[in-house]
């Protein structure tokens, strides 16, 4: 296997593992038990922060389309709407996280998982294309980050 690439975030490291693809909405995708398991990237969770409340506007079983909204997740940040990374048939969710959604924040590639869908990850990314796209735009993150300290 690669070795899993680093992008520094300034002086925070964002560790991409790479046995798994990328989608632009900062989402890893990685194949599980028949269907693709999705939940957020480290660099996703450093920019939000701490995690407080995660709510689903969908359910198990239901057809998602591509940027369909989903949910949307409550953070130290800001509260967002979360949209769908790929086309498919939603699988189901972590319903751990639905109590305590802490676990995006310490173990996001591991027990912070967020759903698992059916579908193709034809449109994700690999590692390294999402690495690449991350510098791609890194200096207008930090712009906008520093407007808004």
């Amino acid at each position: 296997m690669a070795d899993s690439p680093t992008f520094m975030m300034g002086k925070f490291p964002a560790v991409l593992p790479a046995d798994r693809r990328y989608c632009r909405n900062h989402m890893w995708c990685l194949p599980a038990d028949g269907a693709l398991r999705f939940g957020f990237t480290t660099y996703a969770v450093r920019l939000m922060q701490d995690v407080y409340f995660l709510d689903w506007e969908v359910a198990a079983g239901d057809a998602i389309a591509l940027k369909q909204k989903i949910g949307h997740i409550e953070t130290s940040k800001a509260m967002s709407d979360l949209f769908a990374p790929i086309a498919g048939t939603l699988q189901r969710f972590n319903a751990d996280l639905l109590n305590d959604p802490s676990a995006i924040n310490v173990d996001m590639y591991g027990n912070g998982w967020l759903f698992e869908m059916s579908g193709s990850d034809a449109e994700t990314l690999s590692v390294q294309e999402y690495h690449d796209f991350l510098a791609a735009g890194w200096e207008k993150t930090q712009n906008m980050l520093k407007g808004h300290m």
